[in-house]
């Protein structure tokens, strides 16, 4: 906990004044990482705020789920002081060819909750990838894509993929039809001064997506940790929700940074985000959604 008055290394160097678009990002992350959200543990009431205020911002820009509701309800395994109820989040971002290859962007909502009186508000993780989508939600609904575009903020990520996994075991629409899934786990932390792009190893057809997509970035983009080879930890195939389309032999790619200081720990809070990096792996993600979504129907073809 900072003193009274003191800042993060990360505060003394912000501008004084953010852009419009930075500052509603920074404010949507502060809110969704607030210590009134508490932790957003799955099955906790921090967790259902949570998901209200993703549900608020959803209808405020117009976001219409795909059935009668936002709220898919998901069973989450008993834990001491847990509900087992939750639920993920789930809209639709109609395209020009609805009947068509559909991309599904993916952010889970829940962290680590409170522990020994310390709130875990998980900014970085992964807050940040669920503002990102909020953000990219809000372009598309004002230049449609060519191909619809599920928004799915999963629940219980922390605990097992759990929201995920439902996903996939009753998607909204046909598997076959999910062409490819971007994951955003952990998109708003500079300290390893680039963003990480995974799964290309799986399916190499995808490497000119995000290679387009790179071209313009202002952020540095790398490109790994999706190989057999390397030591434990450091392959993320299986490490957050995309693991689960990979076993449905669903192309992913998957957006993040590399483990920092704050991962897992009480430190991890929207103050030591920098605006600006954050704002680059944002533009990031939205230019990487618009290259997939110009070449979905080839990606479709090309699943194994």
């Amino acid at each position: 906990m900072l003193a009274a008055g003191s800042v993060t290394a990360v505060q003394a160097q912000r501008p004084a004044t953010l852009d419009v678009t930075t500052a509603r990002i920074m404010q949507r992350l502060g809110a969704l990482a607030a210590d009134s959200m508490e932790g957003r543990r799955a099955g906790t009431p921090g967790s259902v705020r949570a998901r209200a205020y993703l549900v608020a911002e959803l209808t405020a820009m117009g976001a219409k789920p795909i059935g009668s509701s936002f709220v898919v309800p998901v069973t989450l395994r008993a834990r001491a002081g847990s509900d087992t109820a939750g639920a993920n989040i789930v809209a639709r971002i109609p395209g020009k060819h609805s009947s068509g290859p559909v991309l599904v962007l993916s952010a889970h909502y829940d962290h680590l909750g409170v522990r020994n009186g310390e709130v875990f508000n998980g900014a970085d993780d992964d807050a940040s990838g669920c503002v990102a989508l909020l953000t990219i939600a809000e372009r598309l609904l004002r230049e449609p894509p060519e191909h619809d575009v599920i928004l799915a903020f999963f629940d219980a990520e922390e605990s097992g993929m759990v929201g995920s996994k439902a996903f996939v075991n009753a998607p909204p629409v046909p598997l076959d039809r999910i062409a490819m899934n971007i994951n955003l786990d952990m998109v708003a932390r500079q300290d390893g001064k680039a963003l990480w792009v995974s799964g290309t190893s799986h399916s190499p057809g995808l490497k000119p997506i995000a290679d387009a997509a790179a071209k313009t970035s202002s952020v540095p983009i790398r490109f790994g940790h999706d190989t057999k080879d390397l030591k434990p930890g450091d392959d993320w195939t299986g490490s957050s929700d995309h693991a689960a389309f990979h076993n449905k032999g669903i192309p992913f790619l998957y957006l993040g940074v590399e483990d920092h200081v704050d991962y897992h720990k009480p430190g991890d809070d929207a103050d030591r985000v920098d605006p600006a990096f954050y704002r680059g792996t944002v533009e990031f993600a939205y230019a990487l959604v618009r290259s997939a979504d110009a070449t979905l129907a080839s990606v479709a073809r090309a699943k194994p």
